[in-house]
């Protein structure tokens, strides 16, 4: 699907309309777990539309990116809230999510049941965070740092196994993306690396900025 053609504006719209709705609907658990059963069939769908087309691969399909894993996050978190996790959202979403719904990687287009399953699942993560409205702790920004790190190690040995490019630990992707700028394999992982730690201590400030009490 091409970059903000329609159906990808019209998926950014219809995301960023249901994430104003989101917030103001009062927290409760009736409309977070609605929206984590909606995501975890999403996720479902897309993995039964991929056998069912013959695509699927275990190079390709496993639940082995980081955007995987941000699904994993705000199901659990919504279906049943945990600080810890609703504040690893707030970090997840705010990159992973946000950047994969703005700069879609997707093969498929409207109307194939991938194009929908692609947005919800990670529009989704976004709804889902507006809906919980989180904000990290003090220290968040290293506790996701660290949970990152730790799954970025196991889609390596992912990686390895399969002989996938989970996470584009073993090159950068085909199409232009921001890795391009970063230098060569394996030069561009640790760039990567060092830009997440400037992203999340740019989200714990703004955490702790609407943390802090208005004066007055």
């Amino acid at each position: 699907m091409q970059q903000f053609s329609p159906e990808h504006v019209a998926a950014l719209v219809a995301i960023t309309a249901a994430a104003a709705g989101a917030w103001r609907v009062p927290r409760g658990w009736g409309a977070a777990r609605a929206l984590a059963l909606l995501i975890a069939a999403a996720f479902v769908a897309e993995q039964v539309a991929y056998v069912a087309t013959g695509g699927w691969r275990a190079s390709l399909n496993l639940p082995l990116q980081l955007s995987d894993a941000v699904t994993f996050v705000a199901i659990l978190a919504l279906w049943r809230p945990r600080p810890r996790l609703a504040e690893l959202l707030w970090f997840w979403a705010l990159t992973a999510s946000l950047q994969a719904t703005i700069t879609p990687d997707l093969a498929q287009s409207f109307p194939d049941v991938r194009y929908f399953t692609y947005f919800v699942t990670h529009g989704g993560a976004l709804i889902a965070l507006a809906l919980l409205r989180p904000l990290p702790e003090p220290g968040g920004m290293w506790r996701a740092y660290a949970a990152t790190a730790a799954w970025t190690a196991l889609v390596a040995v992912g990686d390895i196994v399969t002989g996938g490019n989970y996470m584009f630990l073993r090159e950068k992707p085909a199409r232009a993306s921001l890795l391009d700028l970063m230098g060569p394999w394996p030069v561009y992982i640790a760039a990567a690396a060092v830009l997440a730690l400037a992203m999340f201590a740019a989200l714990q400030a703004i955490g702790d900025s609407l943390r802090r009490p208005s004066p007055g």
